[in-house]
């Protein structure tokens, strides 16, 4: 019976774009551990055993959070189903972190700096001084940036085939950014560089997420951007960060110009849901201020 309930929960957020593999499997194995006891219905107190058995707390956690979104699903439909309260195994999501607003002539230093990662006789440098102007010209994810094929490159922009949850878009591209990746593809040919992938290391793949991370975290300190090993500071997604918040600097202080130009940008970097771009307005400072300064003229206006 759990089972049954499962795929048609599994079935209904896959038809939303999700992947939910991880989130199935974990509902597999509690259907299992629970059937086990002879359960036909969720049971908290069972809820409570299973995570209790897992290997660490945020496993534990994980599990919990999975379990009771299930169990709230499946109460809508059938009351006997239980649903234990929130937050029994700490809470799942971390805030984000405070994003950094990255100036100009910092994002020319650190791609200049990007040049010096390795041998000039390599095409590594040259990999991460472009992949780090595209993320600052475009706002794509890093994730999305590594998986661009060079067929992606087309005459009306770049395809994301591979964005969040599955989505795909066409991005257009300022004339400046296509030269930079044209200029990027001639490097790759003058030093016989090969694969697929749009941006390639030595072995002809593109470098996985986690080293670009590190290699932009380690330019940073070098250049004095972020502090030793340990503190918080500059981090690459940054970057997409810096390309949100300056597009709404951009826009025309009208209500209905703003409208449109967050329905557009939420699409351009590929948001599933509108929320999620409004989300720049009140992570960043200068954007709040505007906020303040133009509410108060509002009132201002209004009471006079």
């Amino acid at each position: 019976m759990l089972n049954i309930h499962i795929s048609k929960y599994v079935a209904l957020h896959r038809s939303l774009g999700r992947k939910f593999s991880e989130q199935e499997r974990m509902l597999r194995l509690y259907a299992a551990y629970a059937e086990g006891f002879g359960d036909r219905h969720i049971q908290v107190q069972r809820i409570y055993d299973w995570c209790h058995t897992a290997s660490s707390q945020n496993v534990a956690r994980r599990r919990f959070d999975t379990v009771r979104n299930f169990s709230r699903f499946i109460q809508a439909d059938d009351p006997v189903y239980e649903v234990p309260p929130v937050g029994v195994f700490g809470r799942g999501k971390r805030p984000r972190p405070t994003p950094t607003i990255i100036e100009p002539e910092q994002v020319r230093a650190i791609m200049t700096a990007a040049l010096d990662v390795a041998s000039q006789d390599t095409i590594s440098p040259y990999t991460y001084h472009y992949l780090f102007g595209l993320l600052a010209a475009t706002g794509l994810r890093i994730s999305e940036a590594l998986a661009l094929q060079c067929n992606d490159l087309v005459e009306d922009g770049l395809i994301v085939r591979n964005g969040k949850f599955g989505k795909q878009r066409l991005i257009t591209l300022q004339p400046s950014t296509r030269q930079a990746l044209e200029a990027y593809l001639a490097t790759r040919a003058r030093l016989g560089a090969t694969g697929n992938d749009l941006f390639v290391t030595i072995r002809g793949r593109a470098p996985h997420k986690v080293r670009a991370h590190v290699v932009f975290v380690r330019l940073a300190r070098q250049l004095g951007y972020r502090g030793p090993t340990g503190t918080a500071g500059m981090r690459l997604h940054d970057l997409r960060h810096t390309f949100a918040v300056r597009s709404l600097e951009s826009c025309p202080r009208d209500r209905e110009a703003i409208a449109h130009h967050m329905a557009g940008l939420s699409v351009y970097l590929g948001h599933a849901s509108v929320a999620n771009t409004y989300w720049y307005l009140e992570a960043t400072p200068v954007l709040l201020r505007d906020i303040a300064v133009a509410s108060e003229q509002l009132y201002r206006g209004e009471a006079a």
